[in-house]
Formats: C-alpha cells, structure tokens, sequence
C-alpha cells in the first residue's frame, strides 16, 4: 500500500523531518502535536489551553485529510506532569464522544518546545 502524506496551514508545520500525518489505506497517523498555535507557532499558556490546541491540531489534520475525531480508534497522550492528567482527561473528553478511542498516556521528562502535552492519534479515513 502507498503512503500519502497529509499536511494543513490549519495545523502547526512539522519542526523537523517528519509530516503532520500519513494515510495508509483507510488509516491515518498523525504525528503528535503539542499545544502550538498555528498562527504564531507559539505554546499556549496552561495546561489547560495547551491541550485543548493540541486537540484543535489534531482536529485540523484529520479534516484535512477528510476524516474527524469521531474516527479516532487510539490516542496517546503524553504529560510532562502525571499530575495534570484530571485537567487533561476533562479537557479530552470534551472532545471525544462515546464509544470513545483506546487510549494510553505516560508522563515524559521532558517535550518539544518544552511542551506540558502532546497528543498523537489513529483514525479512520
């Protein structure tokens, strides 16, 4: 199967070698994003805004590639701070209806950007 890569201006650029999602047959696989705002590739301020634009990112990057949040199978989620993780669960989900994706999330020592969380997806196209 070929791979296509997806890419949006809705979603923050990739800071390196790598692309915003790739399609494989009926699947996507973004890369994880953390909370940039788009338009001035800037971390928002807080747990709580950094998650919710990283879940707008994500958002942006399955639209791109026709697809949405609602066709997420499996999430992960990284946290700089396991004690964020009530503030990140409301916030997510806000964004996800039942039956809601598979899910892990593991605390990290350390993200991009110096980043409180990132958030990586599969879905189906």
């Amino acid at each position: 199967m070929a791979k296509q890569t997806i890419a949006t201006a809705s979603a923050p650029g990739a800071i390196g070698p790598y692309s915003q999602a790739v399609q494989v047959g009926d699947y996507l696989f973004t890369s994880g994003q953390l909370g940039l705002i788009p338009e001035t590739g800037q971390l928002a301020e807080g747990i709580e805004a950094q998650t919710t634009q990283s879940l707008r990112n994500v958002s942006a990057i399955l639209e791109a590639a026709g697809s949405g949040l609602d066709q997420v199978v499996k999430t992960t989620v990284f946290l700089k701070d396991m004690n964020d993780f009530g503030k990140v669960n409301e916030i997510y989900g806000s964004f996800f209806a039942e039956p809601y994706p598979a899910r892990s999330a593991v605390e990290v020592a350390r993200l991009p950007k110096d980043g409180l969380v990132e958030i990586e997806v599969i879905a189906m196209k």
